[in-house]
């Protein structure tokens, strides 16, 4: 049996048919629980995040399904999936039978998995099997706890083939009784070891590969990761001779839209792109890739009966180049915010009073407060907070800076500290330390700073509502950072897919129509934003950008991605 992994996205159609054209059979895919419950008790399964629909589309293709339900899910997104207000809870221990826990994934389930029973093979759906949390060999803090989400599947109606999935790490500790064990792997040296592991552990059931693969996602200020299409077509035939199904993950990656990436933190902190191209068989946009096209040779030789010729893929458009008209500072802005937090002593994203009580999840948080001296700020930030005296920006505080100098300046001073939640960390042992915003106490000279205003900054569709027509102002010759930049990007003709180049920005985030649409940084590897046509209009589309500290003279969009990968020749 022969899967593929998708992270669902606009265009998926295109996606999951071209799958059946390279010769499928079953299409897999994560559920992620942070955003189907962004607050707790309130839940989201429509638009994009409609996952009956895109279950029935892949049977209305011929498709089979594997759900990933999780709790917790890795899939390069932040916190593994796991929605932020569990951090709430300072005793928190995730993916453990903590009370707390349990009692949040027993909620979520009951919602979730009435949806999920419908759709299994047994009820005329097209969900052959469900896998039982994931990669949880290479996390084992409690012995109890696969055995408690087994059964809380089971408990709600999950009657198909339960599995798991482990790579070289976990997969010792991974295995579960009457569940079958999976594995994660990319080269064929693991295949052997892996393959031979399972055979003494499990004996002769069915071998899977639930993960081969076929590339690696990217850092910020690391290479683009490239994985040769020829390696690819040799390992995917080592693993037919060996007698194993296999899933391509990824078969299309797509892209961390808004601010869902997530981070790895082991030697350092690293936090993902907002492009999940993955150097995947389709590129993020779905196009042909040398993978794609050596795949569905080797599938069709080994069937013997001709493929389907694949479809014409989406058009892409060079639009001409956007030059921002409009400007708002953030320090303008703060007049236009909800009410600030007024609190003591500074106050973690997640345990901020708003959202109904559900925290901040994501973006930035703006922390302020008064001072009198000048002197050594000191303090833990995370992830990553650009640090002002009054509007001056004097330097930032992150995992390797833990303090800065502070000037001595007349008069009465305005300490503010600008915090970018730049991603949580989505697979290690520290995803319980995932909390973002200034963490306990900051201090000058030793000495806590106290009485902070803190303005919640996450920049979702309510927060830009706010700013009307008469907010905005001329782009002056300096303007002050960071700052909101307004302009209008026009489409003449029917909307196609483009990629967004900020050549002489630095860092910050673009808007398109209201939608987040991810963060850029001129540290690279990428260098090109992805903007699916289907978010454009005829007409004019307004473009916002927050940038933090450098904007460029114009917005230019290309034909092509910047990731340091040729799709064709790979």
């Amino acid at each position: 049996m022969s899967t593929w992994s998708v992270r669902r996205r606009p265009g998926r159609t295109l996606g999951i048919l071209l799958l059946v054209i390279v010769g499928f059979l079953v299409v897999r895919s994560y559920i992620p629980w942070n955003l189907h419950e962004p607050e707790r008790g309130k839940f989201d399964f429509s638009g994009n995040l409609d996952l009956e629909a895109f279950v029935l589309m892949a049977e209305e293709v011929g498709l089979w399904v594997i759900l990933r339900p999780g709790p917790y899910i890795c899939s390069e997104i932040d916190l593994g999936g796991l929605p932020s207000w569990l951090l709430q809870d300072p005793g928190m221990k995730l993916r453990t039978t903590y009370k707390g826990f349990t009692e949040a994934v027993d909620l979520y389930f009951d919602h979730l998995m009435s949806r999920v029973v419908p759709l299994q093979y047994k009820h005329g759906g097209p969900v052959i099997a469900v896998q039982v949390e994931n990669e949880y060999g290479s996390y084992y803090k409690d012995p109890a706890y696969m055995p408690y989400i087994k059964k809380a599947l089971e408990n709600r109606g999950i009657v198909e083939l339960l599995l798991t999935s482990d790579n070289r790490d976990g997969l010792s500790k991974g295995v579960l009784d009457g569940v079958l064990a999976t594995i994660n792997l990319q080269s064929q040296q693991d295949l052997q070891a892996l393959t031979t592991f399972l055979l003494s552990v499990q004996g002769v059931r069915p071998k899977m590969v639930m993960e081969y693969w076929t590339g690696w996602f990217d850092s910020w200020g690391g290479p683009h990761n490239i994985l040769d299409s020829s390696e690819v077509l040799k390992t995917v035939s080592a693993i037919l001779d060996a007698g194993s199904s296999f899933n391509l993950y990824m078969f299309h990656g797509g892209t961390n839209f808004g601010f869902i990436n997530g981070a790895m933190h082991f030697s350092e902190y690293k936090s993902d792109v907002t492009s999940y191209d993955y150097d995947a068989v389709l590129t993020e946009a779905g196009d042909y890739t040398a993978k794609y096209v050596k795949l569905r040779d080797f599938f069709s030789s080994l069937s013997g009966v001709p493929l389907p010729i694949p479809p014409d893929l989406l058009p892409k458009t060079a639009y001409e180049p956007l030059r921002p008209s409009f400007y708002l500072s953030l320090w303008d802005a703060l007049q236009y915010m909800e009410v600030p937090v007024y609190a003591e002593k500074p106050v973690n994203m997640e345990n901020l009073p708003v959202n109904n009580g559900n925290g901040q999840s994501f973006g930035y948080i703006l922390y302020e407060t008064s001072i009198t001296s000048s002197g050594v700020l000191r303090g833990l930030v995370r992830d990553r907070g650009q640090v002002f005296v009054n509007t001056v920006s004097i330097g930032f505080l992150d995992y390797e800076k833990k303090e800065i100098g502070i000037p001595l300046i007349q008069g009465y001073t305005i300490l503010r500290i600008l915090v970018e939640n730049r991603g949580r960390v989505n697979y290690g042992d520290n995803i319980d330390d995932q909390r973002k915003g200034i963490i306990g106490n900051i201090y000058l000279n030793d000495s806590p700073l106290k009485k902070f205003k803190i303005y919640s900054l996450d920049m979702k569709e309510k927060f830009f509502q706010r700013f009307s027509s008469g907010t905005w102002s001329p782009i002056p010759d300096a303007p002050a950072f960071p700052a909101f930049f307004l302009g209008p990007l026009s489409v003449a003709f029917s909307p196609s897919d483009t990629f967004m180049k900020l050549e002489g920005w630095e860092k910050g985030v673009v808007f398109v129509n209201g939608r987040n649409l991810g963060r850029y940084w001129n540290i690279g590897p990428q260098e090109t934003l992805y903007l699916p046509g289907a978010w454009l209009e005829q007409g004019l589309n307004k473009v916002l950008v927050f940038e933090e500290k450098m904007a460029g003279p114009v917005i230019q969009f290309t034909e092509t991605p910047h990731l340091g990968r040729n799709q064709y020749f790979n």
